[in-house]
């Protein structure tokens, strides 16, 4: 019930470094290996990314292949898969090490990976929370570089319509 609550207070971006107390390390391990497995992915069964655990691995539409923009308690909801990375089995594209303000964040074609904090081994619950979507084998690489711009916050141009 626990983690259902976590999933609704995300999806609607309620989420405070309280609420994202999950498992904090789940993404980090001494040994990351990226391989392959299959899991329900919103009813249909999918070949997915997963780490040395079984935990599903996940991408951030956002970030660029230079820069991970998932910080603060956003980092502790979606961990992030750090530290020196081989490809398992079934692993075509490139696994790779990034370094950036998570540390040596492993990467798959471009791709900042992370876990979710609310999940367990053969379990995915985030696909498309907060702009986090499942990573497969075919995902396309990143071509992003640099910094993706944030939208600037909208304000009102004449007080509060007065």
């Amino acid at each position: 019930m626990a983690g259902a609550g976590l999933v609704a207070l995300a999806a609607v971006g309620g989420i405070t470094a309280a609420s994202a107390s999950g498992t904090p390390a789940a993404g980090t391990m001494s040994a990351a290996s990226v391989r392959t497995a299959s899991a329900s992915v919103a009813g249909k069964t999918e070949t997915i990314l997963v780490n040395s655990r079984g935990l599903p691995l996940y991408f951030y539409r956002p970030d660029t292949a230079t820069t991970s923009l998932v910080t603060g308690g956003l980092a502790r909801l979606w961990p992030p898969l750090t530290s020196p990375a081989t490809a398992g089995s079934g692993v075509s594209g490139t696994v790779a090490v990034l370094n950036d303000v998570n540390g040596r964040h492993v990467t798959y074609k471009g791709h900042p990976m992370y876990t979710f904090a609310d999940n367990h081994a053969d379990q995915v619950t985030g696909q498309g929370v907060q702009d986090f979507y499942v990573a497969t084998p075919g995902l396309a690489p990143n071509a992003k570089s640099g910094r993706s711009p944030r939208p600037a916050p909208t304000v009102p141009s004449r007080g509060y319509g007065y």
